[in-house]
């Protein structure tokens, strides 16, 4: 009996290693006689729909592979011809993206992003509620243009330097201190744990694996030569570390393996990291933060996160004539839901994790100050010092920054005439036209100040010694653009192409007609609680991609103004904040150990229901007037007779 049970067990063990691989092989037999018996375009199609979202969900393949099926499916089946498909790969948004991410590389290589988030720091104070609000809105920022994964990656880092200043020092309340504290055995203790911190650097890298054409994010384990917090150094042979693929991309990165540290290392960290209990509510609060605020940043730009390009460039495909969303509508409509979500979810993990004393823990008097918070402030003082004046080249990146914004928000502001209304010819010019033109200049300004010294410290870490070097160059851009992104935003257009000329969004539509009788809001709320849901589990833009094309036809079936269900829906797909897996800030967070999935899924609910409310809030009141939504368009009933013919 032992032995079959255990040969029981190793068949389920062998099984479950090669569950990926079954579902690749099984899902398409299975699903393979509802073409065979119904050889129509409509069931021709929906196979092709189904075998693309099984595996986008189960990521049985990666996602970017996924995408390419409707490459060679839907010319096998006859529903669009090879050309056609190939066609839908490359869109005005990839050359959007490309641009962006042609800024983003400038942002990173300089360290601007770094200056920016330091300075919020040191305007927001070391009072554990403002230094939470503050790391917050430097995310939220620079989230609105970088993605929400190199965000997080690039402030997480800062946020822990700062953590351990905090730990180091003992920070908490000032009456809870007094009484909970013990001072130090001397002070040539302390000055060790500050020295040894100091040597305590955590950096967030890209590096080039040379078995695989993506890059891998990964943290480095913390490098210590003595004992910090009471964490002994380890042996490099013990320092074995969990590696945790990110399928889920909610960012322009592609996916990307992140090392989480071991579980003993965790549960040390846990036990003995932390001088109070507060201590260990400020690490979990900060942490959770920046996951958070990045996912807000992203809602507010049509370039914040994939989700929003997807959504822009489905929309302009199916209702070609209706020109309602770009750049400046966009912002108008998503800015004060980040603004009343990043108010309110700091809100919720104050009151969570840090009580509800707003008088203590955000005073910014100097005299409530305690000696540890002004420690934490010179450590941050620090750290900006060393970055030194601004350079050339931040202020160069800052210009183009700036440039760019500017000239999305005023091609076509709609109140006024835009600046493209002085070209003769209209519709030409688009915002990846401005993205592509500002991103191609970065590739020609030189890095160096003209008739500057050409040894000057300031160029030493770009290891060129051209004084016409560029401000990036081509590998500083591979290294960010995210080509699975690309390839996986192709394909869904592939299968939206798919859907419309098949004629099948028109029977999704049709069996949809049940509905009618609800309200445009009531259709709308459970349209975002179902994205919201599902996302949780699965990648955010396959779950748009699945998602925005039924909605779609739901909305022209019951005479909604498309707007009112596919925005809310494009917003609502983002907030996958409950577990590690719901998308890579959330892994990235996690891995730092200072938060556990309890944690997460506590407040991430919160934070979920938060980001629905506020969205149907948008949606019925200053959304209404600003996208008309009170009635059915023109463009969408000329897109629902063109439909049904």
């Amino acid at each position: 009996m032992r032995l079959e049970a255990a040969a029981r067990m190793d068949l389920f063990r062998k099984l479950w290693k090669a569950r990926k691989l079954i579902v690749v092989v099984f899902i398409p037999l299975f699903l393979l006689p509802l073409p065979l018996i119904h050889p129509t375009s409509e069931a021709c199609c929906a196979y092709v729909l189904m075998v693309t979202a099984v595996y986008w969900v189960s990521e049985a393949v990666p996602l970017g592979a996924a995408a390419l099926v409707p490459a060679f499916l839907y010319p096998l089946f006859g529903v669009l011809k090879s050309s056609e498909v190939a066609a839908e790969y490359c869109k005005d948004t990839t050359l959007l993206l490309i641009g962006v991410i042609c800024l983003a590389a400038s942002i990173e290589k300089w360290n601007l992003h770094k200056r920016i988030a330091l300075r919020m720091v040191m305007i927001a104070g070391a009072k554990p509620g403002m230094l939470v609000l503050g790391f917050m809105c430097c995310t939220v920022f620079l989230s609105m243009w970088l993605s929400n994964t190199s965000t997080t990656a690039m402030v997480m880092p800062i946020a822990e330097a700062v953590l351990q200043q905090l730990i180091c020092t003992g920070l908490a309340d000032s009456h809870a201190d007094s009484e909970t504290a013990e001072p130090p055995d001397d002070d040539g203790a302390a000055s060790d744990k500050e020295e040894n911190l100091d040597k305590n650097q955590l950096e967030l890298l890209y590096r080039n694996d040379s078995d695989c054409t993506k890059e891998e994010l990964s943290t480095l384990s913390e490098v210590q030569t003595g004992e910090v917090n009471g964490l002994g150094p380890q042996p490099v042979s013990n320092q074995s570390n969990l590696m945790t693929t990110i399928r889920h991309t909610n960012g322009h990165l592609p996916q990307a393996a992140i090392e989480i540290p071991n579980v003993k290392r965790v549960k040390a960290r846990r036990d003995s990291q932390y001088p109070t209990k507060r201590d260990h509510m400020i690490c979990k609060c900060l942490s959770l933060s920046i996951t958070y605020a990045a996912t807000i940043g992203g809602l507010i730009t049509i370039t914040g996160t994939s989700t929003n390009l997807i959504f822009a460039e489905q929309f302009n495909t199916r209702y070609p004539d209706a020109k309602v969303i770009n750049f400046g509508t966009w912002f108008i409509f998503s800015f004060p839901i980040a603004i009343i979500m990043l108010v309110l979810t700091w809100l919720w993990l104050h009151f969570l994790f840090l009580g509800c004393n707003f008088r203590e823990t955000c005073s910014l008097s100097k005299k409530r100050k305690t000696r540890r918070e002004m420690m934490s402030e010179k450590r941050i003082q620090e750290e900006y010092e060393k970055l030194g004046p601004i350079s050339y080249p931040e202020v160069v990146t800052g210009v183009f920054f700036i440039l760019m914004t500017l000239l999305w928000f005023t091609r076509e502001p709609g109140f006024v005439p835009g600046w493209t209304s002085l070209f003769e010819k209209k519709g030409y010019r688009t915002d990846a036209t401005v993205s592509v033109l500002l991103g191609f200049l970065l590739f020609l300004i030189p890095a160096r100040r003209p008739f500057s010294p050409s040894s000057s410290s300031r160029y030493a870490n770009t290891g060129d010694d051209d004084p016409l070097a560029p401000m990036i160059t081509w590998k500083d851009f591979q290294r960010l653009m995210p080509w699975e992104i690309v390839i996986l935003v192709g394909g869904g257009y592939a299968l939206a192409a798919g859907c419309k000329v098949s004629g099948l969004s028109v029977w999704i539509g049709r069996q949809l007609e049940p509905m009618s009788g609800l309200p445009p809001w009531a259709v709308t709320l459970l349209a975002c609680l179902l994205v919201s849901a599902v996302t949780e589990f699965a990648s955010n833009p396959a779950t748009l991609t699945v998602f925005l094309p039924i909605l779609s036809a739901l909305s022209e079936t019951l005479q909604i103004n498309p707007l009112h269900t596919l925005i809310p829906s494009t917003m609502c797909v983002s907030f996958g904040v409950m577990l590690p897996v719901g998308n890579p800030p959330n892994a990235i967070v996690f891995s730092y150990g200072h938060v556990q999935i309890s944690d997460m899924v506590k407040a991430g609910f919160g934070v979920n229901l938060i980001g629905v409310a506020v969205v149907m809030l948008a949606i019925t009141t200053w959304g209404v007037p600003l996208f008309n939504l009170t009635e059915f368009p023109a463009w969408a009933v000329a897109r629902n007779v063109t439909g049904s013919l």
